[in-house]
């Protein structure tokens, strides 16, 4: 049987299939290979997974229903999907809206009406949302439970709408869903957009690093290997209908500590052995001050239990950063 998994090119989506790949699952793997950031990153993590006999590549946009649907059919046995593909980004909305609007909408949408065509053959969906749901919320740490209707974004505005249609899906069609809320995933082969990214490249090239909030701010830092535990726990337990409410379930996937901003940068700092120049900048629109992950449910039904603190997962981001850039 086959996991077919969207923007299998991204940074959570690559480790997501190299892992499924190890424990001996058949994976199709969709991206466009948008520009959003520079496709070589993309297409070398696509590299990496070429090798294994039991991945296939199909290039397609989500947004694109028609070509979703021809690169689908080609797959024998999709039993399970795990949708990753989406705009990323809260800043990038203030310059290209329409952007998320096209993969968090129309392509949702899109993954959803897939997942209907497949039937009672599909076991499970599972998706990605984001931390940004939780908008200006000021209650530390975010639970599930948390008002979610306040979005400072339009990208949160997209993925909270993800998640509602997945619900009407769920109730409407019996379609078995869980929703996944990533916490500032970071790690090698990291997203160039990221703070830990742009902190390391700025660093390195001796050029200042922008501090929003002028620095006061915290993140809960979420390393990809504990990202990828929880993203397996979730899909190899389909939740079930119970309590009046469909086979749909939410859960936060974080370290569960926040890290301040400057703290973070220390670690890095450390990391490269070298000092950073910083620019403290205000906040920017969109922006929030503080993220926590309150995972009690996610443990509970998902047994996920984040083991990875900042002072060993930035070390290993520097390393890999180093080897691929050559720096």
């Amino acid at each position: 049987m086959t996991i077919l998994v969207t923007g299998v090119a991204g940074f959570i989506g690559y480790h997501l299939a190299r892992a499924l790949l190890e424990r001996g699952e058949t994976v199709l793997g969709l991206d466009s290979l948008s520009d959003y950031y520079d496709p070589a990153l993309k297409q070398a993590r696509l590299d990496q997974l070429a090798p294994h006999e039991c991945f296939r590549f199909a290039r397609v946009d989500i947004a694109d229903k028609a070509a979703l649907e021809r690169a689908a059919a080609g797959a024998e046995g999709v039993e399970r999907i795990v949708h990753l593909a989406a705009q990323a980004g809260v800043r990038y909305s203030l310059i290209d809206p329409g952007a998320y609007v096209s993969a968090n909408l129309v392509g949702h949408f899109n993954m959803l009406e897939l997942a209907r065509g497949l039937g009672g053959g599909l076991r499970h969906f599972v998706y990605a949302s984001s931390s940004s749901v939780y908008g200006g919320n000021t209650k530390l740490p975010f639970a599930v439970a948390d008002r979610v209707d306040r979005p400072v974004s339009l990208y949160a505005a997209t993925k909270r709408a993800g998640e509602l249609m997945t619900h009407a899906y769920a109730s409407m069609f019996g379609l078995t869903a869980t929703g996944l809320r990533y916490f500032t995933v970071y790690g090698p082969w990291g997203r160039p957009d990221m703070s830990a990214y742009i902190f390391v490249a700025k660093i390195l090239a001796g050029e200042p690093i922008p501090v929003f909030n002028f620095g006061d701010m915290s993140r809960d830092y979420t390393y990809i290997d504990d990202i990828i535990a929880g993203t397996q726990a979730a899909l190899d337990r389909p939740p079930a209908p119970g309590g009046g409410e469909p086979a749909h379930r939410l859960y936060n996937l974080g370290n569960h500590r926040p890290e301040p901003l400057l703290r973070f940068i220390e670690v890095i700092e450390a990391a490269l052995g070298a000092k950073a120049k910083i620019d403290r900048q205000a906040m920017p629109p969109g922006d929030v001050k503080a993220t926590y992950a309150d995972i009690d449910a996610s443990r509970r039904d998902l047994g996920f239990a984040p083991k990875t603190m900042i002072e060993e997962g930035i070390p290993r981001f520097v390393d890999w950063y180093r080897e691929y850039y050559r720096v």
